[in-house]
C-alpha cells in the first residue's frame, strides 16, 4: 500500500483554471488536467526562477518530489500545446499558505 501524499504548500489557487486553443469548440477538445501543486511548481521554478531546493522547501516537499512535479507539469503543458488540447487546473494534495496575510501572532511564518 503506498504512503499517503503530503499536502503541498501553495500560495493560492490560480485566478483562471481553464485554457483552450482559440477557434476550436470546447466540445471537440481533449483536456489535460494540471494539478494545483504542479501549477505552483511551474510558478516557482519558471516564473519566479527559484532553484529547485528552495522551491521544494517553500512547498514543504523534498527536492526529488519537486523535480517529479515540475517534470510532470511540463510534459502535460507540452502535450496540450503540441496536440491542441485544453488545460484544466484542479485538484491535487495541496494546502493554501496564508503567510503574509496578517492573521494572528504568527503572521509571516509558515506553520
Amino acid at each position: 500500500m503506498p504512503r499517503p501524499r503530503r499536502c503541498r504548500r501553495v500560495m493560492g489557487e490560480p485566478a483562471v483554471n481553464y485554457f483552450k486553443p482559440a477557434g476550436i469548440p470546447i466540445m471537440q477538445l481533449e483536456e489535460v488536467v494540471l494539478t494545483v501543486d504542479e501549477f505552483e511548481s511551474l510558478r516557482l521554478k519558471d516564473l519566479e526562477e527559484i532553484d529547485q531546493e528552495k522551491a521544494a522547501e517553500k512547498m514543504n516537499i523534498s527536492q526529488p518530489t519537486f523535480h517529479r512535479l515540475i517534470k510532470s507539469a511540463r510534459k502535460k503543458i507540452a502535450d496540450a500545446l503540441v496536440n491542441s488540447k485544453a488545460i484544466k487546473i484542479e485538484g491535487g494534495p495541496y494546502k493554501i499558505d496564508n503567510r503574509g496575510l496578517g492573521r494572528g501572532r504568527r503572521r509571516g511564518r509558515y506553520l
